[in-house]
């Protein structure tokens, strides 16, 4: 598919602009378009500015509050959990983060939880705000219900990603991020987008059946009508399945059971609200442990182990999580970032109808 590069700053600017139409303040609106950006110049277009439409319309339904000020419930020198009150994910969860190293840099650990939050975006983002620091990073969040379990057919849980970032020296981070279910919704949602069809084994009907078309799926997902995406390693225990669905229930322990908010299927999109979701942040000093420098020059080895395999035959390399996505954030400041032709015609029919110029 053809693709069309857009300049960084320019892409920034523009969403920046969008969410202060929308009445969100100019900071809390930077932290909304960087986490965006960043999610497609990390070549995760699944949750990069084409979500940008969904953000304005629960912004302007009413779904998003802009203007809302998070409250803290319960704090001490190594924890944080604040209720967001229904403000945008992605501001309260970069001050959750902060609040979280700051606290780490104290007492050499720490973490937080947020209650009562919207869509967070790339939960990478998060994790890798430690590496700066010498710190190990973690962050994951539940989300509407979407996944099925092993051998289920009604939606118990949501795709549930959770993320790990660790520094290297001369070597790219290693930074994990992944969904607990096979693909994510906005995968799904490309698909749909494209017209086309699901791979194998990525989702079930509501019949517990193998399903290809992703339109009917959303449709039947967001009106809880059966059906919905497989846990990580597939619908069968044989293929490991049971292990993608117990991670996606540890990550709802960690955010919705432990900030005393919702988990499994009673997280999920309404008529008048979007589903009320939480998160985890996480971060520990690596000098606790060890000396930073030693453990950066050891991920260095590890790191370069994993790039200097001989890869399988038809593969032309063998890549360490996060590599990829380090490769095609250079790529994206150097040529522009990519966005997919309906995307660009829809950033700039957002663009004429708030009165932000898209070129």
């Amino acid at each position: 598919m053809e693709m069309i590069r857009i300049d960084k700053k320019q892409l920034l600017s523009f969403c920046v602009k969008t969410f202060e139409a929308c009445g969100v303040k100019t900071a809390d609106a930077q932290d909304c378009a960087d986490v965006l950006v960043a999610a497609d110049a990390r070549g995760i277009p699944s949750h990069g500015v084409a979500r940008l439409q969904r953000y304005i319309n629960g912004l302007q339904e009413g779904l998003m509050d802009p203007v809302i000020e998070p409250e803290v419930i319960r704090e001490t020198p190594v924890s944080l959990l604040v209720d967001a009150r229904g403000a945008l994910g992605a501001p309260v969860s970069c001050q959750t983060m902060q609040s979280v190293l700051d606290k780490a840099e104290q007492s050499g650990m720490a973490f937080g939880a947020v209650r009562n939050s919207n869509h967070y975006g790339i939960a990478g983002y998060y994790a890798m705000k430690a590496l700066e620091k010498d710190m190990i990073g973690i962050s994951m969040t539940n989300t509407a219900a979407l996944g099925v379990p092993t051998y289920g057919k009604q939606v118990m849980f949501g795709t549930n990603p959770i993320a790990f970032a660790a520094p290297a020296d001369k070597e790219k981070a290693f930074v994990l991020d992944m969904s607990t279910t096979v693909v994510t919704r906005g995968k799904i949602e490309i698909y749909d987008r494209e017209h086309r069809s699901l791979e194998p084994g990525w989702a079930v009907d509501k019949d517990g059946l193998s399903v290809s078309n992703p339109g009917p799926l959303l449709e039947d997902m967001f009106h809880r009508r059966g059906g919905g995406i497989v846990p990580l390693g597939g619908d069968s225990e044989s293929s490991g399945g049971h292990k993608g669905f117990g991670l996606a229930m540890m990550v709802d322990i960690l955010t919705g059971v432990l900030s005393g908010s919702a988990w499994g299927a009673d997280i999920y999109d309404k008529g008048e609200s979007s589903a009320r979701v939480s998160h985890c942040f996480g971060a520990m000093k690596i000098d606790l442990f060890m000396d930073a420098l030693e453990f950066r020059r050891n991920m260095d080895k590890m790191l370069q182990d994993i790039r200097n395999m001989t890869p399988a035959e038809g593969h032309e390399q063998v890549y360490f999580a996060g590599q990829k996505e380090f490769e095609a954030e250079t790529h994206s400041l150097a040529e522009g970032i990519p966005l997919a032709e309906n995307v660009y015609q829809t950033l700039r029919k957002i663009g004429v109808e708030l009165s932000v110029p898209f070129s």
